[in-house]
């Protein structure tokens, strides 16, 4: 399988860390709430494991879970506690993690439902996940698409708004979320929904090229958070709390 491949099937994970990804894990850290980051935490879908490097200052005990090898041998170097692993068959006992982290991960999956159903099930009664994926209101497809059985790399314009059918023969390798998505990735599951959002990116690349533009694109947009215009931002943000004893 050629590198474009992998990235179309399995997206591209965080290399560097800059200000959209510190923005993210201060999004985390405040999900957590009053139990913190201190316990058992997993990073359903780590990539080369940034995010479990980010975390582990807080105090928490960090897992990372990789279904690309050689992406979890990477994220290894921060943690002895990685694994590959698929995200529909989670390799851990029932009621274990207080915080699970599914960042940009579900769109990937074969089986959206039965990795949110896993995540449900290893996460602890008052344990919380946290979940970023795709809007579909925003106006690039950022994941590319194939064009005459060829992948296409880019943000590609308007894609997401075609009817759902259409935009998933030039997607077929990634999803993208409605908010009433995250009702039937829930449903019959006991959890409740603790907040539920979407936001815009931090337009780190713009900013390196263009300092003053990408400073005020990112201002502009993130304001838009605030206003219903949040509908064209390019994330959910779901905070999911299982319920029980």
């Amino acid at each position: 399988m050629s590198d474009s491949d992998i990235s179309a099937l399995r997206g591209e994970p965080s290399y560097v860390w800059r200000a959209g990804q510190q923005r993210r894990l201060d999004m985390i850290v405040k999900a957590a709430g009053a139990m913190g980051m201190e316990g058992l935490i997993l990073d359903n879908g780590c990539g080369v494991g940034l995010y479990v490097k980010h975390m582990q200052p807080y105090g928490g005990r960090v897992y990372g879970l990789e279904y690309d090898f050689q992406r979890a041998k990477e994220a290894n170097s921060y943690s002895e506690l990685i694994i590959s692993a698929t995200g529909e068959e989670l390799p851990y006992a029932d009621n274990r993690f207080d915080l699970i982290l599914s960042h940009e991960v579900i769109e990937h999956v074969t089986d959206d439902a039965a990795a949110v159903r896993e995540m449900v099930r290893v996460l602890r009664p008052g344990g919380r996940i946290v979940i970023f994926c795709p809007n579909r209101g925003y106006p690039f497809e950022t994941h590319g698409i194939y064009w005459h059985g060829e992948y296409r790399f880019g943000n590609i314009p308007l894609v997401n708004y075609l009817p759902r059918g259409w935009r998933n023969r030039l997607s077929p390798h990634v999803r993208v979320y409605a908010g009433k998505d995250l009702k039937r990735l829930t449903n019959n599951l006991p959890v409740r929904v603790l907040k539920q959002t979407i936001i815009f990116g931090a337009y780190d690349n713009i900013i390196a090229r263009r300092r003053r533009i990408g400073s005020a694109v990112r201002g502009a947009l993130q304001f838009l958070e605030r206003t219903p215009l949040r509908i064209f931002g390019l994330s959910h943000f779901w905070v999911i709390e299982k319920m029980g004893g």
